[in-house]
């Protein structure tokens, strides 16, 4: 039997991807905490069942991505300087019939909003959006 001695990254992997999406809000400590935590109530408000899911780790960036997960990804939520991305991986073959996407619009696949400080978003027309990109994961 082989005995593990605990460190900083496997302390890290033992923390669940939700407790990890903490951690980041928590740690941004200023208005894009509040808004990423603000998105994704909402998110999990669309969608009950979603998976919470950290990805693409890195020694620049060691609290990762926030990913939504539901039958493939629904969106990433990606914290800048001056903004808040949620990118919807699929988001090009979504209608968008209240305009929420800024951002990424000629990508050939996905579509993103980005949230500056005091925006504020259709939280209806957000949570329809995520429903569609979950009905879109599950055709």
């Amino acid at each position: 039997m082989t005995t593990r001695t605990k460190n900083a990254d496997t302390a890290a992997a033992d923390n669940s991807p939700s407790d990890l999406i903490d951690a980041k809000i928590a740690g941004l400590g200023d208005w894009r905490g509040a808004m990423l935590g603000r998105m994704r109530g909402l998110i999990r408000e669309a969608d009950p069942a979603v998976v919470e899911a950290v990805k693409w780790r890195k020694p620049s960036n060691p609290s990762g991505v926030p990913v939504w997960e539901h039958d493939g990804i629904i969106c990433t939520g990606e914290t800048y300087k001056g903004y808040v991305k949620l990118t919807f991986a699929r988001g090009a073959a979504l209608d968008d019939p209240s305009g929420l996407f800024n951002a990424s619009l000629t990508a050939g696949t996905r579509r993103a909003i980005d949230l500056r400080e005091g925006d504020t978003i259709d939280a209806e027309a957000f949570k329809a959006l995520v429903r569609s990109a979950v009905e879109l994961n599950r055709s």
